[in-house]
């Protein structure tokens, strides 16, 4: 489990205006749709006015998914694809608290399948994926229609909506219901201003599995982490004869990092904790299972109860300098064309 990076705050000052007929971030209309009247800026464009950063869980908040849904309507859009998905990891960045479920239950199955990088949802999943992420209830990614549509949540009720037509009905309707609609250049979150976006991460395509099979037939066994949402892995203890198996049932887009077989010395690998610090314990239970604990100094007393059934255990350091995997890639789609934007 990593600790998130957190999402960029809005910005200070508001970005140059567009005249009307200008498509802006590359082809797209951009508007970002917020609460805060923009004549409630002081003169460095830092907000001033009365409205707090909360979601209302009410009226405000149903106004933002109205203006959503009116600019996808408008734009012709009926499904988005769920971008680089997120869960509030061990530090979380939002106003309010994360929930249990992480505001998916309901949406998704309790292990998330169908949440990850590339899933088509319909909109009206969207719009509730909109919802969890205006109450920060812990899920964050972005939402996009390629080349026509987008939706970016930031933080403190910012919306950017994105779309290849300027959307006169959505803006009008937006001021309607008492929101703001402002042209801007471009939404903070274009994934064209990640730095990872210039740096994709190796495809794992057949010549990457061709070199996992050699490392497995020196090592014996590793454990394969399957990044499929950001703060969120599944744990893979692989053979040889195991390698086709799970290759077959890795989430689409996932990162993929290899990591050294977990100890069967289980008191030995517990001794070397560092001092302090974060750290990630991973561990396989007496029926099989794999599961991963992220923990500082101050919970190692715990640590005899939390892992009285385990079988082996790997600890891994949460500092970027020292966690490097054996290998690392992510999964291309099935057309072999690696369309991830995060690196692995």
């Amino acid at each position: 489990m990593n600790v998130p990076t957190p999402r960029p705050e809005a910005p200070a000052s508001l970005p140059r205006a567009q005249p009307a007929d200008d498509r802006t971030d590359r082809g797209f209309h951009v508007y970002r749709v917020t609460k805060y009247d923009p004549a409630d800026r002081d003169a460095a464009g830092h907000y001033v006015g009365p409205e707090d950063v909360y979601s209302d869980h009410g009226a405000v908040e149903a106004a933002y998914l109205a203006s959503v849904a009116a600019f996808a309507e408008e734009t012709g859009i009926t499904h988005l694809a769920i971008r680089e998905p997120e869960v509030a990891g061990f530090v979380n960045f939002g106003v309010e608290p994360p929930i249990d479920g992480h505001g998916l239950a309901g949406l998704f199955p309790p292990d998330l399948t169908g949440y990850h990088d590339g899933a088509q949802v319909p909109m009206s999943v969207a719009l509730e994926l909109v919802r969890a992420m205006l109450r920060d209830n812990g899920a964050w990614c972005r939402l996009e229609a390629e080349g026509r549509f987008f939706v970016h949540v930031g933080y403190d009720q910012y919306v950017y909506v994105g779309s290849a037509l300027p959307c006169p009905y959505a803006v009008s309707l937006t001021h309607g219901r008492g929101l703001f609609a402002e042209q801007i250049d471009r939404s903070p979150y274009d994934p064209h201003l990640d730095e990872a976006d210039s740096a994709r991460g190796r495809s794992a395509d057949d010549a990457f599995w061709a070199e996992l099979n050699v490392l497995i037939s020196r090592r014996g066994t590793v454990l394969l982490e399957e990044g499929f949402v950001f703060n969120t892995s599944r744990w893979h203890r692989i053979a040889l004869d195991d390698v086709a198996s799970i290759r077959s049932r890795i989430a689409p887009r996932a990162r993929l990092l290899i990591w050294p077989d977990l100890s069967a010395d289980v008191d030995t690998a517990l001794a070397g904790l560092p001092d302090d610090g974060l750290v990630e314990i991973v561990w396989q239970n007496s029926r099989g299972e794999i599961t991963s604990l992220t923990i500082d100094e101050t919970e190692y007393p715990a640590l005899p109860a939390k892992l009285a059934d385990a079988r082996a255990v790997l600890i891994l350091s949460c500092d970027e300098d020292e966690r490097i995997p054996l290998m690392a890639a992510v999964m291309p789609d099935p057309d072999g064309v690696l369309r991830a934007r995060w690196m692995p």
